[in-house]
């Protein structure tokens, strides 16, 4: 961490300084220093503990940054492969029942190449599998769709193993199956005899796990190739690697499930480690003891592209992010308060020592000295907060693309399955002869109800089936409400689309709308076309399936979230159209409030930004679809989806936010010997003055003690006093904005409380934030016209800085006193010599002060 190491010497250096301006003070005027040693001690103490402080921060807030983003790509590889491996068991299953297979298991037909047909134009439908075989009882191979490794036997376990299993079996490992390999990933499943039920032989699926582990790495990967993403067994040993020849399969690495702040060893490296296990999909738990797992060596941990995130935004949205850091990022609200804690300590000493002359001035060198380290410790702490701002900034932004970018992927290759169904149920031979004849009576109709309700209780994605013929009538279905369903007819247009399709690799999909087969819901339907038996394929009807949205997409916007704090996601079209979301008020169908620009990021790229949304500062990431395979990609389709995500951070802070900015810089100017000093400070987003003479010192917010006893609005709390004897000294703490504006003072993490002393009564003011402890000529000073009410009652004169373009209301510390004590505001006396005029306006203003 370079930058944590220069700003650690830096931190060294001016705690040098405090040091050695302690000595001097010491050592040069003991007497005149005595009330500002302590002070000074204070603040080369309470320097070294900030100085430790901002740099465990910012080396954790680092860390945590890093092990998030790892986290977020670990989670992903092994999600997304239980997600899809969740396919593949209700795949095997559907497939063993297939009758025309069964069927040449069985003998009752001879062709294996029109058994080896079908199997083909399975896959190529479901175009992640690399192999299928047809085995009988005895593990003879009867039919195989790879010419590239010819079988004729088989004595895997597995085959006696699933002869003997009534459910799906799954195997990852070697295999005579498949001899060109050290592993394949196999599902499969016993068949029966159509007539009998008797176990006839072995459907075996074979994943092509090496090329979808690859399209994971290649799409997710970071683009500097600086972490590995790896997929581990139960066993921690590498199954795949994002790099093989870095980390090669088989290799036992360490693993981090806690997710836990700490450097693991690896071949002699350190690394940081993220390891996730998958908690199942729909009941499904993956492969037993497979792990997401994402390494990336602590050398090059913390490098990368250089954000200049805080550059591009409106200093409105830095300064509202930055007031809600104690949410969103502690160890930056630790800095902030840290920095607070060095300005008020460099006040209190140059409040401390105004207006001393004399024996006094011998500490004009050191309190200069104080002044300048102050200033340097000020200018190294914002710049500390600025750099871990913009690196929180950036790697949220980061983690939230990657999320959205993992919400697209999840959707494309859901959907995926879905163009894959509906085209291979298109080619059921009971619907193809169906649909081919010239009438269907009630016992086929029958049928055709029983073979959809069978493949609608394997794939529970679907609400509903459908076929129907070539007028579009609908003649079979599942689902809710089917005396109304059947008989009906789908509309016009879609029918049109279905019978214009040409082969059977073609399907189409309606728009995102509502539809009376999805109760009036939106969704989307597949349709692909029936074609009859033999070798013209004449489109004769088609099938539908019922994609069921609701819950599918808001299924994958929980997952892609994975609890993620503060965050809501969204499916949206290219005109902001919402298709799911995860926040309540904005339901499905609705209009997103979104910049117009990021509605048209490319396909399968992400943006990010920050902006405002429901009230509150929050990034905002989107990323549009960009297919999976062959879907979307090369087989016509095109339905562009865009994932959005919102990470808030606070409520919008209306107040102002940038007291402390460059409009408030005070120009220095030639000092008088009679000039006077004021304490500044903010409050109500104004700069006012108060005589340093009556300002005692400052003191965070935090030390006020809330209190019911008091008798007034503007009376907030008590504060306890330390006096030499050891006794404490309770005074009462006043609102300042209360009392200039009437309303209550909103607290922030820059709150302080001035003590004010006139006379025998002390109190504290509440301000928003402290200034400096600068010195006026006394031309400067100019009386204000008799103002009538706010905070004019306190002030009657301002201050001209930096030539008169800025104006400083000052307090008038009599005024303040006689109103808090009594409650009254001494009115100013007459103007015996004004002219005429000017006496009458006078007059008038204060009839309005007295009314």
């Amino acid at each position: 961490m370079r930058d944590v190491a220069k700003c650690e010497q830096s931190l060294q250096e001016l705690n040098l300084m405090w040091r050695v301006i302690e000595a001097s003070a010491k050592m040069n005027c003991p007497v005149e220093a005595k009330t500002i040693l302590p002070t000074m001690a204070a603040t080369r103490s309470g320097f070294s503990r900030l100085e430790r402080e901002l740099v465990s921060s910012l080396v954790e807030e680092k860390v945590r940054n890093v092990l998030a983003e790892i986290g977020t790509k670990a989670q992903y590889v092994i999600d997304i492969v239980v997600r899809n491996l969740f396919e593949r068991t209700a795949d095997v299953g559907f497939l063993a029942t297939d009758r025309e297979l069964c069927n040449f298991v069985a003998g009752i037909t001879d062709s294996a190449d029109a058994a080896r047909y079908r199997l083909r134009e399975y896959r190529n439908k479901y175009t992640v599998y690399d192999e299928i075989l047809l085995l009988d009882t005895e593990g003879n191979v009867l039919v195989q769709i790879d010419p590239s490794t010819p079988l004729e036997h088989s004595a895997d376990p597995l085959i006696r193993q699933t002869l003997e299993s009534d459910t799906y079996v799954e195997i990852f490992r070697a295999t005579d199956l498949r001899p060109g390999k050290d592993r394949a990933l196999i599902y499969a499943r016993r068949m029966h005899h159509p007539q009998t039920g008797a176990v006839i032989g072995v459907l075996c699926l074979c994943f092509h796990f090496e090329e979808e582990m690859a399209g994971i790495f290649c799409a997710h990967r970071d683009p500097e190739a600086r972490a590995n993403m790896l997929l581990l067994d139960g066993d921690n040993r590498v199954i795949s690697s994002a790099d093989a020849l870095w980390i090669p399969p088989g290799t036992q690495v360490p693993v981090n499930t806690g997710g836990q702040p700490q450097l693991m060893m690896f071949c002699g490296r350190e690394y940081l480690v993220r390891t996730f296990t998958s908690g199942g999909y729909q009941g499904y738990p993956g492969p037993a003891g497979w792990q997401g797992q994402v390494m990336i060596p602590v050398e090059v941990a913390f490098t990368g592209i250089v954000s200049d995130v805080l550059s591009r935004l409106s200093p409105e949205l830095t300064e509202g992010l930055l007031s809600h850091a104690h949410s969103f990022c502690p160890p930056l609200y630790d800095i902030m308060t840290a920095a607070k804690t060095i300005q008020r300590i460099v006040w209190n000493g140059q409040v401390m020592t105004a207006g001393q002359r004399g024996e006094m001035q011998k500490l004009k060198t050191i309190l200069d000295q104080i002044s300048e380290t102050g200033n340097r410790s000020n200018e190294l702490f914002a710049q500390s907060i600025h750099d871990l701002y913009q690196a929180v900034l950036a790697s949220s932004m980061r983690d939230a693309e990657f999320t959205t970018g993992l919400l697209v992927d999840l959707l494309d290759r859901n959907l995926y399955e879905r163009s894959d169904d509906c085209r291979w149920w298109a080619l059921t031979p009971e619907l193809r002869a169906a649909l081919a004849a010239p009438d269907i009576d009630q016992a086929t109709a029958a049928k055709l109800n029983e073979i959809l309700a069978y493949i609608n209780g394997l794939y529970t994605v679907y609400t509903r089936l459908f076929v129907y013929d070539r007028h579009g009538r609908i003649v079979a279905a599942t689902g809710d409400a089917l005396e109304s369903v059947i008989g009906s007819s789908i509309d016009a247009d879609t029918l049109a689309q279905v019978m214009a399709l040409r082969t059977q690799q073609q399907y189409h999909v309606s728009s995102f709308a509502p539809s009376a087969l999805y109760g009036g819901r939106d969704t989307y339907i597949y349709h692909a076309a029936i074609r009859a038996l033999g070798n013209d394929g004449e489109v004769v009807g088609g099938i539908g399936i019922v994609f069921d949205s609701a819950p599918e997409l808001r299924n994958m916007l929980d997952a892609g979230l994975a609890g993620k704090d503060k965050m809501s996601a969204l499916y949206v079209d290219r005109r902001g159209r919402i298709l799911s979301s995860t926040d309540a008020s904005r339901p499905t169908g609705s209009m997103l409030d979104i910049d117009p620009a990021l509605l048209q990021v490319a396909n399968g790229e992400g943006r990010s930004g920050v902006t405002v949304h429901d009230g509150q500062y929050a990034i905002v990431a989107v990323s549009a679809s960009n297919g999976y395979r062959e879907f979307k990609v090369s087989d016509g389709y095109k339905e562009d989806v865009i994932a959005v995500v919102f990470q808030c951070f606070g409520a919008l802070n209306h107040g102002n936010q940038q007291n402390a900015g460059s409009d408030f810089h005070l120009e220095s100017e030639a000092a008088s010997a009679d000039g006077l000093e004021y304490a500044t400070f903010f409050s109500d987003g104004g700069l006012f003055a108060i005589s340093a003479a009556n300002v005692m010192e400052a003191v965070p917010y935090s030390a006020v003690l809330p209190t019911s006893m008091g008798n007034r609005a503007e009376q907030i709390g008590v504060l306890g006093l330390s006096r030499d004897d050891q006794h404490k000294e309770f005074i009462w703490v006043f609102d300042l904005g209360q009392l200039i504006r009437g309303t209550r003072s909103a607290v922030t993490g820059s709150s302080q409380v001035m003590i004010v002393r006139h006379g025998a009564h002390t109190i504290g003011l509440l301000v928003d934030e402290l200034h400096a402890v600068p010195q006026f000529n006394p031309a400067q000073i100019i009386h204000t016209p008799f103002a009538m009410q706010g905070e004019s009652m306190l002030v009657s004169q301002v201050i001209k800085a930096n030539g008169g373009k800025l104006l400083i209301q000052s307090i008038e510390v009599e005024r303040l006193f006689a109103y808090v004590v009594d409650g009254t505001i001494p009115l100013p006396p007459p103007m015996s010599d004004a002219a005429p005029a000017q006496q009458e306006k006078q007059q008038e203003q204060r009839q309005l002060m007295a009314a």
